[in-house]
């Protein structure tokens, strides 16, 4: 991601590049990206169903059009705050995870066992059971799904970075990949569509009755499904991942939240929405992650029409410029965040008080709304924002009761941020996990 960043700052906001003849642009201009993720009609994400295909093919994070407005009109009362509001439906697989740290000051790589929480609260939220509490062996498949679902993603990343020429990579390896997915997917489906697994009438979180009733084939409801799993399982697990690492390189950072999590909740599981809402400093602390390490850190969109971008054009680079059709436009939030005009001087460092000052992205009420998209904006964003934040601040506060103390295990310091190691797939995570020792 470094090189994204390193062009950004060489070359302008607004980039034009070349590839083997195909066209394409990127940017990190803030009125761009109002501009693109409100003109849903202009810009769109037609490209990646031809990139995902046949990972998840068809699903609201590949749709345009009506379908896209109907699948976030079937969603969004899926993830209302209601659905989570006693926080209970991520309670027992928190213990889980707890029970997995070790008490000895030994090193724990927290980062598979994010995924795998992340995994079974979604799936909880989605079929009204966690992966382990279905039937027997169930888990073991459900691993063999994750690793499929992350070597999946990588094809379709190196594919993403194609665009148009995505179809040079489509060899058996990725269709391959794709295969413990898909029946992993089928075998969840048919035990639900079966009543082998009573839990849609007993559970209050499950939405796969609503998206199974909605689905018109085998298809689109597994499509759905997996969109969901995607966006549940790794981009609050990427979260979780950067927040310890980042608290295990400042105790002065992980001093303040102790301390605040001391004053509101103490030592016991009482915690409420409310009581979240109150940790200021734990907000802050999340905000700056997402700022550091977005957990989608560069997307793109093409043009359904001829269209153009605000900014970007001329020689002073302050003219619109112009998209023909079927150009796609990359827009890349992981370097936007690191901006110094947008975020100060200090913009590469981690450091959660720059959220109460006066930053330069307050300057004026668009740039604030649109240059921090750690969940976009707009008709697209995320609508399981409020989810992953609320399951994110419950983890880390549960961690942080049980083991207030986190320094890195045996790896070496990063002295500089961004200099770590990164894995890029449709997500950005730690690509050396996330290795720390904890302790009382």
């Amino acid at each position: 991601m470094n090189l994204f960043t390193f062009h950004f700052r060489d070359c302008g906001t607004t980039l034009e590049q070349k590839f083997l003849r195909t066209i394409a642009f990127g940017t990190t201009d803030p009125e761009n990206l109002e501009a693109m993720m409100t003109n849903t009609n202009e810009l769109g994400f037609g490209l990646w169903r031809n990139i995902f295909f046949p990972f998840p093919a068809e699903g609201i994070s590949t749709q345009d059009g009506d379908a896209w407005k109907h699948s976030r009109e079937l969603l969004r009362p899926q993830l209302s705050r209601q659905k989570y509001r006693t926080l209970k439906v991520f309670r027992a697989h928190v213990d889980s995870l707890l029970r997995q740290i070790p008490t000895d000051g030994t090193e724990v790589d927290l980062r598979p066992l994010f995924f795998r929480l992340t995994l079974e609260t979604t799936a909880e939220f989605l079929f009204g059971k966690s992966i382990s509490g279905m039937k027997p062996g169930q888990f073991s498949k459900g691993e063999k799904f994750a690793r499929g679902f992350d070597n999946a993603q990588s094809y379709v990343i190196q594919r993403f970075r194609l665009l148009d020429l995505y179809w040079l990579i489509s060899g058996p390896e990725f269709w391959l990949s794709c295969g413990p997915v898909h029946h992993f997917t089928e075998e969840i489906i048919e035990a639900q569509t079966g009543d082998k697994l009573e839990m849609s009438e007993k559970n209050e979180h499950c939405i796969f009755d609503s998206i199974a009733q909605d689905a018109s084939t085998r298809d689109s409801l597994r499509g759905q499904l997996l969109n969901a799993l995607l966006a549940g399982r790794d981009t609050t697990a990427c979260l979780l991942s950067w927040t310890f690492f980042c608290l295990a390189q400042h105790p002065d950072v992980l001093g303040l939240l102790n301390a605040a999590i001391a004053a509101i909740v103490g030592s016991g599981d009482n915690m409420t929405q409310d009581s979240l809402k109150k940790m200021s400093y734990l907000d802050k602390v999340l905000k700056d992650v997402l700022r550091l390490y977005p957990s989608v850190p560069v997307n793109t969109s093409t043009a359904h029409r001829t269209t153009i971008l605000l900014n970007g054009g001329g020689k002073d680079r302050n003219k619109p410029v112009l998209v023909r059709k079927g150009q796609n436009v990359a827009f890349c939030v992981y370097a936007m965040h690191r901006r110094e005009d947008l975020y100060g001087p200090d913009a590469h460092l981690f450091r959660p008080e720059r959220w109460a000052e006066n930053l330069p992205l307050y300057r004026d009420e668009k740039t604030a709304m649109w240059g921090y998209l750690p969940f976009n904006g707009g008709p697209r964003v995320c609508l399981g924002q409020d989810l992953a934040l609320v399951e994110a601040a419950y983890t880390v506060v549960r961690i942080l009761q049980r083991f207030p103390r986190v320094r890195l295990g045996d790896c070496p310091r990063v002295e500089n941020i961004a200099e770590e190691r990164q894995k890029v797939t449709l997500v950005l995570s730690l690509s050396d996990g996330c290795r720390v020792v904890l302790g009382r």
